[in-house]
């Protein structure tokens, strides 16, 4: 795929949708970081369900570390590998309150040095709280990135590289969120929804659907 080619997808993508963002609710850096600690392998509705109900009651870390895992716990059963997440979240209150001044922080390895976030999870809060062009490859993306030829690889990594790299510029803050959404809604795992695609005839998957 060439660069001209690209520069048009996103164009469609920007004009299609000019204000994107995470399907999850927040409103601070650090909302969004428990948020999206807690949707590893859970859907955004799940996660929205029972933070709804959490971050009324408490939204900080000094808040959440008073609750302690168990009272944690009782607000996020219905997600899964919620006892693990919890007392990641718990742990990561601790180090947040200890050496970040109860903020969170936006350097990459300091996000990655938290107990449950990941490379991933740390893209997705520099990106969307901090506004910093990074992205964040799920398997939505993984997905999108090979099928549609924008940029393949063989692992999220090699993808997210290959992204970083071929993505122009002007596009790059909300690249991940259009390739999430475009993955999530219409370029699905199945059966992909080639004939309501805003990108169809841009992309080079071999195997359309009508």
């Amino acid at each position: 795929m060439n660069a001209q080619k690209r520069f048009e997808i996103f164009s469609r993508l920007r004009d299609n949708n000019p204000e994107p963002t995470t399907e999850l609710n927040y409103s601070s850096p650090f909302e969004l970081l428990v948020a999206v600690t807690l949707s590893a392998q859970a859907t955004d509705v799940s996660v929205n369900k029972a933070t709804d109900k959490l971050f009324p009651v408490a939204n900080t870390p000094e808040a959440i570390y008073k609750l302690g895992e168990k009272g944690l716990k009782k607000y996020i059963r219905t997600i899964g590998l919620f006892n693990t997440k919890a007392a990641n979240i718990i742990r990561t209150c601790k180090i947040l309150m200890d050496e970040h001044n109860s903020e969170v922080p936006q350097e990459q390895k300091q996000l990655e040095a938290l107990p449950g976030v990941g490379r991933k999870t740390a893209n997705v809060v520099r990106n969307t709280a901090f506004g910093q062009p990074t992205i964040a490859v799920d398997t939505h993306i993984f997905r999108v990135s090979n099928r549609t030829k924008i940029a393949p690889g063989k692992n999220v990594l090699e993808v997210e590289k290959k992204l970083m790299k071929f993505v122009p510029k002007e596009f790059m803050h909300d690249a991940h969120h259009w390739l999430i959404l475009l993955g999530r809604y219409t370029c699905i795992a199945r059966k992909p929804r080639c004939g309501s695609c805003v990108i169809e005839d841009l992309c080079e998957y071999k195997d359309k659907t009508e």
